[in-house]
């Protein structure tokens, strides 16, 4: 097997520089538990956070996928000078910039970092950190339109 690029680990530190967070068109994507921990967050019901702060997307193999809603300069919905949820951030957010595209090689790590400030700056994350976060990242799988009906009742 390969060695992986950042077998000696690599550096991030969030600089809330906010472009992760928009100014160009993206997707933060809803697991059920993201979806549960920020209604809980918000104190609102399931439905009416999916009303407040959601929209359906289309995803890979003609899925429809939850994701939070988008302003129009295309700062997500939960900006305000700061994730007004970081505490319960999605996983998404949490995981970046360990995701496993990224960490595909060295290359496009580098194309990332060329757009974030925090990417090889700040704390260093060791191997065994990186493949944990990189997990939890792989196993967060938005919820569809299906599972929001037979979980929640909603569409």
């Amino acid at each position: 097997m390969a060695e992986h690029f950042y077998k000696d680990g690599l550096r991030f530190e969030c600089t809330r520089c906010s472009y992760c967070c928009g100014k160009v068109p993206r997707f933060v994507y809803l697991s059920k538990e993201d979806l549960e921990t920020l209604a809980n967050y918000f104190s609102l019901s399931i439905a009416d956070f999916v009303k407040k702060y959601c929209r359906w997307v289309n995803y890979y193999y003609g899925k429809t996928v939850l994701a939070l809603q988008t302003k129009k300069n295309h700062d997500c919905i939960l900006w305000d000078k700061g994730c007004v949820a970081y505490e319960a951030r999605p996983v998404q957010c949490s995981t970046f910039p360990f995701w496993s595209w990224i960490l595909k090689d060295r290359e496009t790590w580098e194309e990332c970092a060329a757009e974030c400030p925090g990417m090889n700056n700040g704390r260093l994350f060791t191997k065994v950190e990186i493949k944990e976060i990189r997990s939890r990242f792989n196993k967060n799988i938005p919820i569809t339109k299906e599972q929001a009906k037979r979980f929640f009742g909603i569409v």
